[in-house]
């Protein structure tokens, strides 16, 4: 088969990379992307319902309470669907392996960003202690809004000090949720390549090794 002069540029030029390239290395699969996306959605219906529920200005400018009443219920009850069906994924249970492992790396991490050190002073592995710690309470978070929520929404489960407690944890600890993920999302737009790592399932294999330095992912793909 012939070619003419200038077509190989040509096709080099407009074909792109495979999603595994040298300078790129694989660090979420398919199934931690859609938790990591389901999850979010859901958090964030959640989050914003309840805003409209308690902030008197935004419920004038939303109305119908009942239907934002509802959502709110059923996405807080949905929350924790996307990670028990990622359970079914080897790689997902992998990383949710990870996450829950705490070494003394983890602590050296957290001791240098207190200090405000540089990258090349943070050891860390796929996951640092930062992002070890937000999943752990936002974990946490998760099931308690979920319990507290169960008691406002069927009252007969409970009497009415404990529906009354019950409240009080719900509404402070929604507050804190939202303090803690605008802190998350503020970090995720800080570092555009881990943002690509989520959306897409690839980043650089240099900021790999300068933020995660003890993850191996060519070991990870084998």
């Amino acid at each position: 088969m012939t070619s003419t002069p200038g077509s190989a540029g040509r096709t080099a030029a407009t074909t792109p990379p495979p999603p595994d390239a040298p300078g790129r290395v694989r660090r979420f699969g398919r199934a931690e992307r859609l938790v990591h996306r389901a999850t979010a959605v859901l958090m964030l219906l959640c989050v914003a319902t309840a805003a409209c529920l308690y902030v008197p200005a935004l419920a004038e400018l939303v109305g119908r309470r009942h239907l934002v009443v509802t959502l709110h219920k059923w996405s807080g009850l949905l929350l924790p669907v996307p990670f028990l069906s990622g359970l079914a994924s080897r790689p997902f249970r992998t990383d949710l392996r990870r996450l829950n492992r705490f070494g003394p790396h983890d602590r050296r991490w957290l001791r240098a960003a207190l200090r405000r050190r540089g990258p090349g002073e943070r050891p860390a592995g796929k996951f640092n202690a930062g992002q070890k710690l937000y999943a752990a309470w936002i974990a946490g978070a998760v099931l308690v809004m979920l319990g507290t929520g169960l008691l406002m929404w069927f009252t007969g489960l409970a009497p009415l000090v404990w529906r009354n407690g019950a409240t009080f944890v719900h509404d402070w600890l929604a507050l804190a949720i939202g303090v803690v993920l605008i802190g998350h999302i503020r970090m995720a737009l800080a570092d555009p390549e881990a943002r690509r790592g989520m959306r897409h399932g690839t980043v650089e294999r240099a900021w790999a090794r300068r933020e995660h330095p003890l993850w191996d992912p060519d070991r990870d793909g084998r």
